[in-house]
C-alpha cells in the first residue's frame, strides 16, 4: 500500500496565498543535489528548496496528452487513477468487472472532506502536468512523461482529492493555490517539494519564494526522496 507521511506541523498564519505571508530572509546559496536515477538522497525541507534550480518557465507547446496517463503497467485491469483511489481508501470499495469501484470511503486531505463515491474524486499529480511541462518535461521523451503521469512509486506524486479542489487547484502552482485545508499545507509543500526533486524540475522565482516563505511555518523535517531521473 502507498502510504502517503503526514506532517503534524501547520503553518503559523494566513489564511491566504503566499503573499499574504512576511517577508521571508533570502536562503542561502543552495547546493545541488548529486543526480542519478535509482538513487535515494536524504536532506531536508528546506534543503530540498534551496537545491531547486530557479529557471523561468516556458508552457509554449504544452498539450496534456503529451503525458499518456491513467495507463495500466501491471495490466491487473486496474488503471493508474484506479490503483490509488484502491490505495487511499479509509474504508475499502468492493473492486468489480473491468476494475469498478463500488461503495468505499475516502477523505480528501486538500479540503478536509470525506466522500464516499468514487466518481465524486479525482486522482490528482501534486505537480501538475502543465506545471511539470513548464519545468523540464517539456524536453523530456514520451516516455519519461508517461514515467511521471502515472508515478506509483512515490506516494507523493499521486493523491485522491475532491473533484471540487482539484479543479479549483487545476494546473496552478504554490504561489498560486493551496489547500483549503490550512493544517494540511506543510504536507502539500513538502510533497510539492519532493515530487520537483525526484524528477530534476526547476521552479521559477515566484513559485521559489513561495516555497522559501510557506516552509518556514513548517519543522525543517529530513526528507528523502529517490530519484526518478
Amino acid at each position: 500500500m502507498r502510504i502517503r507521511p503526514i506532517l503534524a506541523a501547520t503553518l503559523a498564519a494566513a489564511a491566504g496565498l503566499v503573499l499574504a505571508l512576511p517577508a521571508h530572509a533570502a536562503p542561502p546559496a543552495a547546493v545541488q543535489l548529486h543526480r542519478g536515477a535509482g538513487e535515494t538522497v536524504t536532506t531536508t525541507l528546506y534543503g530540498a528548496i534551496d537545491a531547486l534550480p530557479v529557471l523561468d518557465e516556458d508552457r509554449t507547446g504544452y498539450v496534456r496528452t503529451a503525458f499518456r496517463h491513467w495507463i495500466d503497467a501491471d495490466k491487473d485491469g486496474c488503471s493508474t487513477r484506479a490503483e490509488v483511489l484502491i490505495d487511499e481508501a479509509i474504508q475499502a470499495p468492493v473492486i468489480g468487472a473491468k476494475c469498478a469501484l463500488i461503495g468505499g470511503v475516502w477523505h480528501s486531505p486538500y479540503d478536509d472532506v470525506v466522500l464516499q463515491e468514487a466518481r465524486l474524486l479525482d486522482v490528482d499529480h501534486v505537480v501538475p502536468l502543465a506545471e511539470a511541462w513548464d519545468s523540464g518535461a517539456s524536453a523530456w521523451t514520451a516516455t519519461e512523461r508517461q514515467a511521471y503521469a502515472n508515478d506509483l512509486d512515490d506516494p507523493r506524486s499521486l493523491i485522491a482529492v475532491s473533484a471540487a479542489s482539484n479543479r479549483a487547484k487545476a494546473d496552478k502552482d504554490v504561489a498560486e493555490w493551496l489547500p483549503p485545508a490550512t493544517g494540511y499545507r506543510c504536507t502539500y509543500v513538502t510533497d510539492w517539494t519532493a515530487v520537483k526533486t525526484r524528477w530534476g524540475l526547476s521552479v521559477d522565482q515566484r513559485e521559489a519564494d513561495a516555497l522559501h516563505q510557506l516552509a518556514a511555518g513548517c519543522p525543517d523535517e529530513p526528507l528523502t526522496v529517490t530519484l526518478a531521473r
